[in-house]
This record gives C-alpha cells, structure tokens and sequence, in this order.
C-alpha cells in the first residue's frame, strides 16, 4: 500500500501542516482526526488497515489532516472570537491547499469529507457549507452543536454567540437554510451518520438528523451496540460505510 508523508507551510494558517496520504488512486478521502488529534492517529489506531484492501485496490485514497483544535476549539486562553476567527483559516487551509494537493496527486473528481469524534463534526461541517466541493460525508460517532454543553463536552465557546460561530454549528444553521439554489447543492450530497446507542451523543445525533431529513438531504443514520465512541468501533464502522 502506498504511503506517503508531506509537510508544507501553510499560507492561511502561517506554520508547516502535515499530513499522510495512503493509496494511488480512487475516491478522494479527506480523513479528519479526534479532538485534539493528529493526521498519524488514524494509521496508529488500525483505521488504515480496516481499509487497506480498498486502498490497494484503488478504490480509495486517504488524505490524512492534522488538526489545529488545541489552538481553536480547545484553547482555554483564546477569546471565543479568536478561536472561531483561527478555525475559519483551518477551513481555508483545507479548502484551498489540501483539496487542490489532493486533485494534483488524483484526478477522480469524486470526493469524501470523513471523522471520528470532532473529526466526524468538522467533516460534516465543511461539507454543508461547501457542497460544491464534496460528494459524500462519513461521520462517525460525532458531536453537531459546539456551542452546547452536552454532558462531560462543554460549550466550546462559553455562552459567547457571533455570526461566524452560528454559521460553523449545524445544528443551528442548517434548521434556517431557505435558499433554493443551496438546498439543491446539498440534496446532491451522501451523508452518512453514524453512532452507539449508549453514546452520550446519541440525542444529539438523531437531531441533526430529523433537521436533515426536514430539508429534503440524502442522509443515512446508523446506531451501533455499545457507545461506539472509540477506535475499536471505527475500526469495523469504516469497513460497512466509507
């Protein structure tokens, strides 16, 4: 299996990024890691692997993303507005340096936005609101309102509310989306959700999902046994649904 390490600086965000590419060829994978993750997490965890024969066979090809959530999301002594303002050149990073890497290493115009955990949230995320640029979306064992606190996960942004955080939080967005034109751009889209029936975000699961249902997107929900919400359940839900 062919795998391949780089590293750039990145423009928007002004520091080197990396990331690890697996496979030659086949759906583009943009794989977003854990909360606080990195891009080598979902090889070390066995992920990779669980879809190897795929990306030997040329079905797939991942992209493997860091992240900058302990700088964004997760950074205690940041202002609510700078951590929004520094997730929104993440998303340029991502739209703008590692969507046109990955077309230059593969032409297939087909294109996955993917997670785990956070990573399941940013995947959804940047397809909602990008869904000229991808075509189908595997989150698994997300979370969809980062200005909630939903048990042990708190409020990302400590009551603070500003437009740019409404327009990163599915959960309140979506519900408001009236444009004809963007709907129909999204009903293109293949969502796929994914979660365990004990998992603490199982109710906010399934509400983003009837929101979805409620706009007429092509979504796809799935609650697995047990809470889902760890590696060892990826390892197997990768195989069913990317």
């Amino acid at each position: 299996m062919h795998r391949e390490y780089q590293v750039w600086h990145s423009t928007h965000l002004d520091r080197p990024m990396e990331l690890l590419v697996f496979g030659h060829s086949g759906a583009r994978v943009i794989v977003f890691p854990t909360r606080v993750g990195r891009f080598f997490d979902y090889e070390n965890w066995g992920i990779v692997a669980s879809v190897r024969e795929k990306i030997q066979r040329g079905d797939l090809q991942l992209f493997c993303v860091d992240s900058i959530d302990a700088e964004s999301f997760y950074c205690d002594w940041c202002t609510p507005h700078e951590r929004i303002k520094l997730h929104n050149r993440y998303e340029k990073y991502i739209l703008n340096e590692v969507v046109p890497f990955s077309k230059k290493k593969n032409a297939n115009p087909f294109l996955i936005a993917h997670g785990c955990s956070l990573g399941a949230y940013h995947a959804l995320n940047i397809a909602l609101r990008h869904p000229t640029v991808f075509n189908k979306v595997v989150s698994l064992s997300g979370r969809y309102n980062i200005s909630e606190q939903i048990g042990h996960y708190r409020d990302l942004f400590d009551g603070y509310m500003d437009e740019d955080i409404y327009f990163h939080n599915p959960c309140l967005y979506l519900p408001n989306i009236q444009d004809k034109a963007l709907l129909k751009k999204l009903r293109k889209l293949e969502i796929i959700i994914v979660t365990g029936k004990e998992d603490i975000l199982l109710e906010n699961n399934e509400k983003l999902y009837h929101k979805l249902l409620a706009k007429g997107i092509n979504t796809y929900f799935f609650i697995w046994e047990g809470d889902g919400h760890r590696a060892k359940y990826w390892r197997e839900m990768v195989k069913h649904y990317l």
